[in-house]
């Protein structure tokens, strides 16, 4: 079974992804902040990390930059509602640090469970 690592402050949203992944024959784990999410990822391991950008402690550009330095082929997506710059300006910049694809909140399931599966075929 493929495992998931979710890295989101919004309860809510991380729990219904949790919901979702699980519900479609994945392993999920889940973290409220890039800081947490890093430390289960070297704990316990992922196939795939679902990252939102702005988060408290340690944000998702920082995230993907350290994972993509240590785990180069480890797949991941970026999820962002924006900030102080549009959501897009974040989605762009994070596929230039590493991320597989990225999406803008509020985003469709069925598109992001494609995405899902397709990087881990």
């Amino acid at each position: 079974m493929k495992r998931i690592l979710v890295i989101d402050d919004d309860n809510q949203l991380r729990e219904m992804l949790k919901q979702l992944l699980e519900k479609n024959g994945y392993e999920v784990l889940s973290a409220e902040n890039g800081r947490s999410g890093l430390k289960l990822f070297y704990e316990k391991g992922a196939d795939l990390i679902i990252t939102d950008l702005i988060m408290p402690e340690k944000e998702g550009l920082e995230t993907i930059t350290e994972l993509h330095q240590k785990a180069p082929g480890l797949k991941i997506i970026a999820i962002s509602g924006g900030g102080r710059i549009r959501p897009e300006d974040y989605l762009q910049l994070s596929e230039s640090l590493g991320a597989d694809r990225s999406f803008k909140k509020p985003f469709n399931s069925k598109e992001l469970l494609s995405a899902v599966s397709a990087l881990l075929a």
